[in-house]
């Protein structure tokens, strides 16, 4: 057999193989796009009565997505659908919380609505939240391709597999990554170019925490980086800009980046 023939058979039976295990990137991103406008319509307000048939219509997409690329025998593929649908209602609440803290914080922003038609950051925290409960579900690879597209669109980096509470604020939302065992409270707010990640990148890592724990009611400025799975964010805490940090803040504190380190009688760190 000519060389150049070998490759192609190999080829080949790569891609078909890779192929039968992987949902279609354009069926995954029309999905997506669908049940992102049933919650939020933007371009149409659609019909009172047709709700019904565009929810039906979305849980057939997500059941032939999932039986395009895995086993009902393996998977329980129509489970997995009706628990999605069935917390649909609990994330779309979740979401409205997270756009009215965006709103609330962003002086820039005149409505919740203008929120959620244009701001990156509130589609980042979507599409994750919508990732994030296929994940809980233990659905393969295509919550990473809803993770990637979002990160592709808006600059922000959420692993599906990270815990985020609510109401969550991404502001700017450029240049953000929130790695995979990362924990957020709620009532947090984090700004452009921060960092949530691990200490040491090492395969054998994958079932450890690798990544920060960041209590309630924090803030972290642009530009900062947190690393490490031991690494804890105390509640209550505000953590300036450009601040670098790989141990844990005690609740309550006030990091910010300056060349010399005080502690006065409010707790208040800078580094």
């Amino acid at each position: 057999m000519a060389p150049i023939q070998h490759f192609i058979d190999v080829l080949h039976q790569t891609h078909k193989e890779e192929w039968e295990a992987t949902p279609k990137f354009q069926d995954s991103i029309s999905w997506l796009t669908n049940l992102f406008d049933f919650l939020f319509p933007n371009t149409r307000l659609h019909k009172k009565e047709t709700y019904q048939g565009l929810l039906k219509k979305n849980q057939i997409d997500l059941e032939n997505i999932l039986l395009s690329y895995l086993d009902p025998a393996e998977v329980p593929i129509d489970s997995i659908v009706a628990c999605f649908y069935g917390s649909l209602e609990a994330i779309y609440h979740d979401l409205r919380r997270d756009a009215a803290k965006i709103y609330e914080f962003d002086p820039a922003a005149t409505s919740i609505h203008e929120v959620i038609a244009s701001y990156p950051g509130f589609y980042a925290i979507a599409v994750y939240r919508f990732a994030h409960r296929l994940t809980e579900l233990e659905v393969p690879v295509l919550p990473r391709i809803l993770s990637e597209y979002a990160h592709r669109n808006t600059g922000t980096d959420i692993h599906p597999a990270a815990q985020i509470g609510v109401p969550f604020m991404i502001d700017h939302s450029t240049g953000i990554v929130i790695g995979a065992t990362a924990v957020i409270g709620n009532n947090v707010s984090i700004y452009q170019g921060v960092t949530l990640g691990a200490l040491q990148v090492a395969k054998e890592l994958a079932e450890t925490k690798r990544h920060p724990t960041v209590e309630d009611n924090v803030i972290i400025y642009a530009r900062t980086t947190v690393l490490g799975g031991k690494t804890v964010i105390g509640r209550n805490s505000v953590i300036g800009g450009s601040v670098f940090l790989t141990k844990s803040v005690a609740p309550n504190s006030h990091v910010f980046n300056t060349h010399q380190l005080r502690i006065d009688v409010k707790d208040e760190i800078t580094i």
